[in-house]
C-alpha cells in the first residue's frame, strides 16, 4: 500500500487489468482546513455530503477480487470534490441537501486553489501515474470507479434503484453491466441514474474517456452497504459480472 495525505494506493502491482477509484472513500477534513473542521454536525458528517458510505470497502474488497490495484481519497468531498472538473462550480461546495457547509462559505479563489494544489492534484496525479505504470507494462487499464447514493434526498421522493450504472460514451462495460445486473429478479438497477456519467470532466472523462480506456462508475444504495456484511455481499454479487467483462490479468 502506498500513503499520501491525499490518497491511498492498494496494490499498485496487481496483475489484473482492473482499477478501482473511490473518489468519495471517507469523511475526513485535513487539519490544515479551517483545523480539520468545517463547522459541521457529526451527524452531518456522517451523511452522504461528506463521503460515499460503505464505497471505499466495497472498493477494497472488488480491487482483491479482480486482483487489480485500488486508488481511493483520504480527503472528504466538502474540502474539495476529485469527481468534479477542475472549473466546476461545485468544485468546493457551500451548500449541500440542505445542509450550509460553514467552512465553506467564504472559501475564495485562493482558498479554492490551495485545496486543489494539496487534494485534488495529487489524487488525480495518482492515477494518472497508475495508468501511465500499467501501460507502459503492455496492459490496458479498465477503469471501475464506485461510488454510494442516499435512498433520498432532502425534499425529494425515495429513490428505487438498487444500484446505478454511469457511462458516458463508453459502453464495453456498461452496457452489459446494465443488462448483467437487470437479468437479477431483486435488483433495481438505473442506467444513468441516479445521476448521469455524461459530465465533462469529472473523474472517468478525466482518465477514461479522455485516454480512451474501458471504464464505468457505479452507484451502489448506500443503506445496502452500511454494514460490512453488506459491503462484502455486495462486492461478491458485482465481483463475477465484472471479472467476466475484463481481460484475465
Amino acid at each position: 500500500m502506498t500513503n499520501d495525505p491525499a490518497y491511498d494506493v492498494v496494490s499498485p502491482n496487481a496483475p489484473g487489468p482492473a482499477v478501482l477509484l473511490c473518489d468519495h472513500a471517507t469523511n475526513t477534513v485535513p487539519p490544515w482546513v479551517n483545523g480539520g473542521d468545517l463547522g459541521l454536525s457529526a451527524a452531518d458528517m456522517d451523511r452522504h455530503i461528506a463521503f460515499d458510505p460503505g464505497a471505499a470497502a466495497v472498493t477494497r474488497h472488488l480491487a482483491q477480487a479482480l486482483n487489480g490495484p485500488a486508488i481511493l481519497s483520504r480527503f472528504s468531498r466538502l474540502v474539495i470534490d476529485p469527481n468534479r472538473g477542475d472549473d466546476d462550480p461545485t468544485l468546493v461546495m457551500k451548500l449541500y441537501d440542505g445542509s450550509i457547509i460553514p467552512a465553506n462559505r467564504h472559501a475564495d479563489a485562493a482558498e479554492v486553489t490551495r485545496r486543489k494544489t494539496r487534494a485534488y492534484d495529487p489524487y488525480h496525479q495518482a492515477i494518472t501515474t497508475q495508468l501511465d505504470r500499467m501501460e507502459a507494462r503492455g496492459i490496458t487499464p479498465h477503469l471501475i470507479s464506485i461510488h454510494s447514493f442516499t435512498p433520498q434526498l432532502r425534499g425529494k421522493p425515495p429513490r428505487p434503484w438498487h444500484i446505478g450504472v454511469l457511462w458516458d460514451r463508453d459502453e464495453r462495460i456498461a452496457r452489459p453491466l446494465i443488462d448483467a445486473l437487470a437479468a437479477q429478479p431483486d435488483i433495481i438497477v438505473g442506467d444513468n441514474e441516479p445521476y448521469t456519467g455524461q459530465l465533462q470532466g469529472d473523474c472517468m472523462y478525466r482518465h477514461g474517456t479522455q485516454r480512451g480506456l474501458p471504464h464505468v462508475l457505479i452507484e451502489v444504495r448506500n443503506n445496502l452497504i452500511a454494514t460490512a456484511t453488506g459491503q462484502q455481499a455486495w462486492a461478491a454479487r458485482l465481483a463475477p459480472i465484472l471479472a467476466a467483462l475484463i481481460p484475465k490479468g
